[in-house]
């Protein structure tokens, strides 16, 4: 898997209401036009609420 850059990753989640979802963390990058490579990427994600960008992030790092 091609890895993913933190900054690029956040601006697809850009305006993510956060508390959020796995599933709405997907949507919004989506709708951002995020490529398979972010979306798949978040759908390796544990199923859980996100707090905040950060929270995305570490979760992110874990995968990598």
């Amino acid at each position: 898997m091609t890895k993913v850059n933190p900054i690029q990753l956040q601006k697809y989640l850009k305006g993510v209401d956060y508390p959020a979802t796995k599933e709405e963390l997907i949507e919004q990058a989506k709708r951002h036009g995020a490529d398979k490579n972010v979306i798949s990427l978040l759908e390796e994600l544990p199923d859980q609420e996100y707090d905040a960008p950060t929270d995305v992030s570490e979760a992110v790092g874990e995968i990598e």
